[in-house]
């Protein structure tokens, strides 16, 4: 049966017509990772630097079959979930106290030194490791030979309203421009640094590269950062000393809470522009 009313995935709208289409695919026979290829190029979901969205749509494809609106084909390999919680390492223990940070230098974790940024994040920051959404770039904060602090950049919040009043789009703009912005959805001093004003200083050394080394990957330029700061255990001093604007708070909801029953922390939400002309940018 053809769904009328549209469902949402991962930020993105499937129609009735989507769905047949997915349905569709899968009676042909094809396997999982072939039907979201298909139904990328079919319907031209594309990333900002012309790839087909095929991850995400992978993760929709699971969600909605989870929920009951496909059924999908049997996996071709059985899941690995475990397998993708860090392992623990000699890199990663305790190191003897850092009291000065000196000059600092940022490196891109790549496919070899991946892993080593999800242990630290994993051992050390009070979320854990979770795989980032969308469009990612993870660094190492060094000084020398030693690494002192990570932080981890994403897609940005699919909605949150003190940051769309502050933008001052409407829904149809954000859809189009959301990949202007880039989440910092993770930021770690390890906890045996002590340098003074070291976070403002990696949060400033951060800005000023960040569109660069995020163009280098997706060939096009975030214009605005934003970040979500856990108001029962930070007051976000570091991210005011580096010039962000605090624009309000959530609401305690969560990306899941559809039932209004606000249970995850309340959080104050911080931007950051990177170009004086953002708001154009966004709302073009």
């Amino acid at each position: 049966m053809c769904i009328l009313i549209p469902v949402r995935y991962v930020g993105h709208e499937f129609t009735g017509v989507d769905m047949e289409l997915i349905r569709g695919l899968i009676a042909e026979g094809l396997n999982r990772s072939h039907v979201s290829r298909m139904f990328c190029e079919k319907t031209d979901w594309r990333k900002p630097d012309g790839a087909v969205k095929e991850m995400s749509c992978r993760v929709a494809l699971l969600r909605m079959h989870r929920d009951g609106y496909i059924t999908l084909p049997p996996p071709q390999r059985p899941a690995n979930n475990e397998l993708k919680k860090p392992g623990r390492t000699l890199y990663a223990l305790p190191r003897p106290e850092i009291i000065e940070a000196g000059v600092l230098s940022f490196e891109i974790a790549d496919k070899t030194t991946g892993p080593l940024w999800n242990e630290y994040i994993d051992r050390y920051h009070y979320l854990g490791y979770t795989p980032l959404p969308g469009a990612q770039l993870r660094y190492f904060v060094k000084s020398g030979n030693q690494i002192l602090a990570l932080l981890g950049f994403s897609a940005a919040a699919w909605k949150c309203a003190p940051r769309d009043g502050y933008i001052g789009w409407d829904s149809e703009t954000r859809k189009k421009n959301l990949h202007l912005i880039a989440n910092n959805a993770r930021f770690l001093i390890l906890p045996w640094v002590r340098s003074k004003n070291l976070a403002s200083r990696i949060l400033s050394t951060a800005a000023k590269r960040i569109a660069a080394d995020w163009y280098e990957r997706y060939r096009y330029r975030p214009v605005l950062l934003e970040t979500f700061v856990e108001k029962e255990r930070f007051t976000g001093t570091c991210y005011k000393a580096s010039n962000w604007l605090c624009v309000g708070d959530t609401q305690g909801r969560g990306k899941l809470d559809i039932r209004h029953e606000h249970k995850a922390p309340v959080k104050s939400i911080w931007l950051y522009p990177l170009q004086k002309d953002f708001k154009i940018w966004l709302k073009n």
